[in-house]
This record gives structure tokens, C-alpha cells and sequence, in this order.
């Protein structure tokens, strides 16, 4: 009887230590997923094969834009939030193509097509020695704004490579829910 009760007790100590060991362990999309690079507005974020350093975030209504020598006005259901990059390659030319905005909330934002035909956007090439500034282009709700991050790679899928997330600090948001600081229209045709 004794040898009986061991067992059962050895028995539930090995499942509750399988089922512990079961849900501790990393998922598969964590093991192999991006390795983080963090920093805040202002700083420079160093990954492997480029450095990011955001410098501005501007929040609009409207962007003002020059699509083949015709002036468009884009609007959007929400604002649009225009953050001003400068880029630099560490040790090899590269391209930075991916760029995500992910709300305190964890909604995330990719940057808008809208503007594909724009220079400045990415994907953005740069070689060592030569830094070249950009602008990345987010459509977002308005309670998106605060405390959001911003997510940067050179590919879509960033498996097992580093990936810039910059933390866009805090931001105010008026009584007519925007964002501190929102113009009317954003004029796209001045230089980065």
C-alpha cells in the first residue's frame, strides 16, 4: 500500500512538472523571432546592419503632397503621424524596408502605401559612411499616439535579426482628442 501511494505521488509530481515545464517554455515565434534594439526619441538604436536615429515626430489632419507635378491633399479617419529618420549602414550596404507603429494599446500600424509614389519613404538604401535621412508615414487613431513605439527592419520577416523599436515617449492629447501639436496640413514638399 505504501509502494502504491509513492507512485500516485510520484505520478503527480511528474505531471505537474511536465505541464509546469509545458507552459514556461518559450514559443517557436519567440526563439526565432527579432532581436530587440531599444532606444527613445533622440537616440541613435544600433542593430546589426544599420543605426537608426528618429529625430522628429510631427502629427497632421492633412498631408499636402506633390504627386507628379499635381498638389493632393490625403486625408485620413484618424491623424497622420510622420516621424523624421536618419539612417547609417554599419558595415555593409543594406536596406531598410519595414516600418511599423505600435500603439500603447498594442495595435500596430504599418507604414501607409498611400504614398508609395513619394522619394524619402521606404525602402530606404544606405551605405557605410553614408547616412540618408527619411521619413516614415503612419496613419493612426488618435489614441494611438501616446507612449507608442516604433518598430524598424530590414525585412518583413525579421527572424533572428535585429530589429530597431524606439520608444516614442509621451504625447498629449487635447481636449478634442488629438495629439499635442497636430496641424491642420502637413506639407510634404519641404525638404527632410
Amino acid at each position: 500500500m505504501m509502494r502504491k501511494s509513492a507512485n500516485i505521488v510520484l505520478l503527480l509530481f511528474a505531471v505537474v512538472f511536465c505541464y509546469g515545464l509545458q507552459i514556461s517554455k518559450p514559443h517557436y515565434g519567440d526563439l526565432i523571432g527579432p532581436i530587440p534594439a531599444r532606444g527613445k526619441l533622440g537616440d541613435t538604436v544600433v542593430g546589426r546592419a544599420f543605426e537608426v536615429h528618429a529625430e522628429k515626430i510631427e502629427f497632421a489632419r492633412k498631408l499636402k503632397v506633390d504627386q507628379f507635378g499635381q498638389q493632393k491633399v490625403l486625408t485620413t479617419g484618424g491623424v497622420w503621424a510622420v516621424v523624421t529618420v536618419a539612417f547609417a549602414a554599419r558595415a555593409e550596404s543594406t536596406a531598410v524596408s519595414v516600418a511599423s507603429w505600435r500603439g500603447p494599446t498594442g495595435l500596430t500600424y504599418d507604414q501607409t502605401e498611400r504614398l508609395s509614389f513619394m522619394n524619402g519613404l521606404l525602402p530606404v538604401a544606405v551605405d557605410p559612411g553614408l547616412p540618408r535621412k527619411a521619413r516614415l508615414i503612419f496613419e493612426v487613431r488618435p489614441d494611438q499616439a501616446n507612449n507608442a513605439t516604433l518598430l524598424i527592419s530590414e525585412k518583413l520577416v525579421a527572424a533572428l535579426d535585429s530589429q530597431a523599436e524606439i520608444s516614442l515617449g509621451p504625447v498629449t492629447i487635447t481636449a478634442d482628442g488629438l495629439p499635442g501639436g497636430t496641424v491642420d496640413t502637413l506639407d510634404m514638399a519641404e525638404p527632410l
